[in-house]
């Protein structure tokens, strides 16, 4: 099939008019409380060939090379945008959730798959598989919203970061119908060893490419966000060509490298953020045209829903509670949890693994685990807020950080915070020189209704002010602390510490 260039400029005009309303549409999901991946994915499916343009694409094997790589970039970017400080204390639990509570969950769902829904065997494992793992695209475009504590934010996105790579290697291996031929020990220890060897290739490649990034001078800024993301690449390809997990790879390289210091670490954060909403948007259009609602029976409609409602109201949960030992946290933060496991664009992906295996019954596969995605984050993803206030897990109008900007002078290891001052927060009527800030740290700049101020100790803050705070970088933590201590306690706060 021959391909010009007044073909090109046909695909460059279709994509660039779906790039453009896929960026705009993020405001309107945004503004519903919707993960953005639905409109993404309903944009596919009026594209596809039961939709207005009528674009024929039923290629899986495509769609599981391109999704792999998409997925690449997402996982990249979690990592490079992830404050280490943040996730750290919530780790214990996160890779418990990507390990134990994985297994936990595709067993229920196996089980109840097979005896409830009547699916065989193979079918049922991959239903649980390809269900278990939550979706950070989907999850953090939703908890954006919501003002949780560290410690849940920490725990979901460590999980939503770990749990794609054992997964992956269960639906591979079910697909293959070589799960269970070393038998289950044999298996554990496939998944230990390959999890194990990618965790630490990332590592490697983190601490590496970091070292080599900080000595060597690149003669453009802009190379250095294409340098960072590319290592990331590298640690996924590298260590999938010695035959271990790649996206546990790409996840602790991008940490690492996301939490040194590193020239023009910002614009790579930049760089990576606008890379990883290319990846989303590409890979849930072309998610949405693989699939064809003419072909979506009414039968696996129903067990889309009642698929749903196993994972939702029984899986997930005993999989959070199985969990609960690594962790103190009470049971309003574990329901919590429990009903943010947000499903995304990796249940679809995974599906195309056995599509494009042309397993049998691998699209009926596909149609259920596209229905239920779409109803169960219609369901879950709204509610958050609700739910999390009804939970009391909420931390009302906190002091936040919007942006933590790295200083220009690269020899200043220092940080720049904004921070809004909410309608309840307690630092309205508190002077600059009240809120003890550590020895370093200062409040440079003030704006208050449109105009800019430089503030002296004797300021008093007001409800809605914007407050520049700079910051060492090895004191940003301990500033943020005495900032939400004030917001919540007022100027009399810790005034003994």
């Amino acid at each position: 099939m021959s391909f010009d260039a007044h073909q090109m400029d046909t695909v460059l005009l279709i994509g660039a008019v779906v790039m453009l309303v896929a960026i705009l549409a993020v405001r309107l999901s945004v503004r519903a409380g919707l993960p953005s991946l639905l409109v993404y994915l309903l944009m596919g499916v009026l594209l596809g060939d039961a939709g207005v343009f009528g674009i024929h694409f039923q290629n899986a094997e495509v769609a599981h090379a391109l999704g792999f790589a998409a997925l690449v970039l997402i996982l990249a970017e979690g990592g490079l945008t992830t404050a280490w400080d943040e996730i750290r204390p919530a780790m214990r639990l996160g890779v418990a959730l990507a390990t134990v509570g994985v297994g936990v969950s595709v067993a229920v769902m196996a089980v109840g798959a097979h005896y409830l829904f009547g699916l065989d065997w193979q079918l049922a494992v991959l239903l649980g598989a390809v269900t278990s793992p939550t979706d950070a695209a989907a999850v953090f475009s939703v908890l954006r919203r919501v003002p949780l504590p560290r410690q849940l934010t920490g725990v979901l996105e460590a999980e939503s970061g770990l749990n794609d790579a054992p997964t992956v290697l269960l639906v591979v291996l079910v697909s293959a119908g070589t799960a269970l031929d070393h038998g289950i020990a044999g298996f554990l220890g496939i998944v230990a060893y390959e999890l194990s060897l990618g965790v630490a290739c990332g590592l490697a490649v983190g601490f590496g490419g970091g070292w080599v990034m900080r000595r060597v001078a690149l003669p453009a800024s802009g190379l250095y966000p294409l340098a960072v993301l590319s290592l990331t690449v590298f640690a996924y390809a590298g260590t999938v060509a010695l035959h271990a997990s790649g996206f546990a790879a790409v996840y602790a390289a991008a940490l690492v490298l996301g939490n040194s210091e590193l020239p023009h670490r910002n614009a790579t954060r930049s760089f990576s953020e606008g890379v990883a909403w290319l990846a989303q948007i590409g890979l849930f259009v072309m998610l949405g045209l693989l699939v064809s609602p003419r072909t979506i029976s009414v039968k696996d409609a129903v067990l889309a829903v009642l698929a749903g409602l196993l994972l939702t109201f029984v899986a997930r949960p005993l999989s959070v509670l199985a969990c609960s030992w690594a962790d103190t946290m009470g049971w309003r933060e574990q329901a919590f949890i429990s009903w943010a496991g947000l499903r995304g664009a990796v249940p679809i992906v995974l599906t195309t693994i056995p599509l494009a295996d042309e397993m049998p019954g691998s699209r009926q596969l596909f149609d259920i685990v596209f229905v239920m995605v779409v109803i169960y984050t219609l369901l879950t993803g709204p509610t958050l807020p609700w739910v999390a206030r009804r939970l009391g897990v909420t931390t009302q109008d906190r002091a936040r950080d919007l942006e933590v900007e790295a200083a220009p002078l690269e020899r200043i290891a220092a940080d720049l915070l904004q921070v809004t001052i909410t309608r309840r927060s307690r630092l309205h009527g508190v002077e600059v020189g009240e809120l003890r800030l550590p020895l370093g740290a200062s409040v440079s700049l003030v704006v208050r209704d449109g105009q800019t101020l430089v503030p002296d100790a004797r300021t008093v803050l007001r409800r809605g002010d914007d407050l520049l705070v700079v910051t060492p970088r090895r004191l940003r933590v301990e500033t943020e602390d005495r900032l939400r201590s004030v917001s919540r306690g007022g100027r009399l706060a810790q005034w003994l510490d």
